[in-house]
């Protein structure tokens, strides 16, 4: 039986990543930005650096269709976007938002409930990835 391939090696390589080039302010304003659903659930976290943490992990899931390894591996351009849409003064907070290593999975699972995304989960502690969306909200 034939295999398919339906992405080219290009497209297979820079899935899951930020182009190097960083999004002009129309892509922010149509693909980064947070409707007050999104807001709820940031305003929920305590301390700058964690919502914006968190509501970074949620506009790149959006955007990318994954979560990053690193989930500020990010262009500071989105960094600065998502810390304006929640009153974040001092955007390089966020480099505290890993020092409790478990709290970026702990948040990539409540925000695949909280958008309702169904997630693979990958062995050895690797990144989820996005596999589709469901009808089936496990809170």
């Amino acid at each position: 039986m034939a295999k398919h391939k339906y992405l080219t090696a290009a497209e297979e390589a820079s899935y899951g990543r930020f182009e190097a080039q960083a999004p002009e302010q129309a892509v922010l304003k149509r693909f980064f930005f947070l409707d007050d659903a999104d807001l709820g659930l940031v305003a929920k976290r305590r301390g700058d650096r964690n919502r914006l943490g968190f509501s970074l992990q949620l506009v790149t899931v959006r955007h990318l269709g994954t979560f990053l390894e690193d989930p500020l591996d990010v262009p500071t351009t989105v960094v600065d976007y998502a810390a304006g849409q929640v009153g974040v003064a001092d955007p390089s907070c966020v480099k505290g938002y890993l020092e409790r290593r478990p709290t970026r999975f702990e948040r990539q699972a409540e925000i695949a409930r909280g958008i309702r995304l169904c997630l693979l989960r990958l062995g050895g502690g690797g990144v989820d990835r996005l596999v589709g969306r469901t009808g089936v909200d496990n809170r």
